[in-house]
């Protein structure tokens, strides 16, 4: 039951620009804020029971900060708290990220090492560098995010926030991935 409930919410929040997109020609903004809503509670279900403690305080603060976008528009009835979700969900992942660059490990050190244990000190420098790169993603993606949804019609903002930025994030992790498999191999 944890795997569908995770499978699902993961799903719901890949597609979530389609659904804001088709459900807007049948449903007010306010409806869809429900479903947004059913979206948050289904990651933090399936976020508890497959992480620690101190990963799910995090999971709790995106969470509130995207039902009060969700009350948001349940009240006011505006696209432009379903539009905002994305940029959120950048903040939150750039805050995610940068917090870590604090920390002894950063997030991609940590993901590095469960592959490697025993990462080598310019593991580490390199984990770091590329944590940094995340940030600078997470801002540029966030602050276009915001673009969509404040300038742009619905349909541009579903093409990039539900197709283009994930092609973004995908060649960004290909590339490094690519770059770490042919280059730093050697």
């Amino acid at each position: 039951m944890k795997i569908i409930f995770k499978l699902l919410a993961i799903l719901l929040v890949v597609t979530y620009p389609l659904i804001v997109f088709f459900g807007l020609s049948v449903f007010e903004p306010g409806i869809i804020a429900i479903f947004l809503i059913v979206i948050i509670l289904l990651r933090l279900i399936s976020f508890q029971s497959a992480s620690g403690v101190s990963n799910f305080k995090s999971v709790i603060v995106v969470s509130l900060a995207g039902g009060l976008i969700a009350v948001f528009t349940l009240i006011s009835n505006s696209i432009y708290g379903l539009k905002l979700y994305p940029v959120l969900i950048n903040f939150s992942m750039l805050v995610l990220f940068a917090y870590s660059l604090t920390a002894e490990q950063t997030i991609i050190e940590k993901i590095a090492r469960i592959k490697e244990p025993d990462l080598p000190i310019e593991g580490v420098i390199y984990t770091r560098k590329i944590t940094w790169i995340w940030c600078c993603f997470f801002i540029c993606n966030g602050l276009f995010s915001l673009y969509t949804a404040l300038y742009t019609s619905i349909e541009f903002w579903t093409i990039y926030n539900g197709l283009v930025s994930y092609i973004i994030m995908g060649a960004l992790l290909g590339g490094e991935l690519l770059y770490r498999s042919l280059v730093l191999q050697k």
